[in-house]
């Protein structure tokens, strides 16, 4: 077959141990496998969310290596287990910033979103990463409420570990649909409630993840005193939940 020459082809000439002279027959090559490894910035894995009972499905292999996982995670928690727990606040506030921007957007359009941000996660030799989360809406119901949503994690360790606070919310297929919302301009509240000692053990655990249950079991003590602390946490720092509370306790050094 005769070779049709181009601008590059004396340039390509030049590499004879690189580049082929000669006809060869044409092989199968899969394109969707090689795209994807083209298109992520460093070592990447995805999974689906069914949003109704937050289990997740179709994950990739590398979540095993990446995490240093034993067997595949089969709840959004077990993902989010991997987070940075400083960094939990900021993911939470993320994901509020989208919901805001897509509600002015319309969330009849939702399936037409694209929303990006960034975190620390836990690697396998324990250390923790600096991450690129993006994630898009599959389907909806017949209400017009997802249901289920493709999210990808992307190592970028090697690229920055700085997290620049920037909250991306893309609109597919519509020119000037990028809207970046700057978590960094944001106003934070200063507080500094003064909290008992118990209350502050509370809120530690809390942090860590512990029901009432669970703290009343480990400070040996009723959980009904639990909760009438947990209210006093609320009240002293002029928050309505347990994610807000965190977040303002860690924005004001208490945690």
């Amino acid at each position: 077959m005769q070779k049709k020459e181009h601008i590059l082809s004396d340039l390509w000439n030049n590499y004879p141990e690189m580049i082929t002279d000669h006809y060869a027959k044409k092989r199968a090559v899969d394109l969707g496998h090689v795209l994807s490894d083209m298109m992520a910035l460093g070592p990447f894995y995805y999974y689906v969310i069914h949003v109704d009972d937050y289990s997740i499905s179709h994950i990739h292999e590398n979540v095993l290596c990446i995490h240093g996982a034993s067997t595949y995670p089969t709840t959004l928690k077990q993902i989010m287990d991997y987070i940075q727990p400083e960094d939990i606040s900021f993911v939470l506030e993320a994901e509020n910033a989208t919901l805001i921007k897509m509600q002015e957007i319309g969330f009849n359009h939702q399936n037409l979103f694209k929303t990006s941000y960034c975190f620390r996660m836990q690697i396998a030799t324990g250390e923790y990463h600096l991450f690129h989360h993006k994630s898009i809406h599959l389907a909806k119901d017949e209400q017009g409420r997802v249901t289920t949503a493709l999210n990808i994690h992307t190592d970028i360790h090697h690229i920055t570990s700085v997290n620049n606070n920037i909250v991306l919310v893309s609109e597919i297929n519509r020119d000037n649909g990028y809207h970046q919302i700057d978590l960094s301009l944001r106003d934070v509240p200063s507080i500094s409630p003064q909290l008992s000692k118990r209350e502050m053990e509370i809120l530690d655990l809390l942090a860590q993840g512990l029901s009432s249950n669970q703290i009343a079991d480990k400070l040996f003590i009723s959980s009904l005193t639990v909760r009438t602390h947990r209210r006093n946490l609320l009240t002293k720092t002029g928050t309505t939940s347990t994610a807000t509370l965190i977040k303002k306790c860690i924005e004001a050094g208490l945690l």
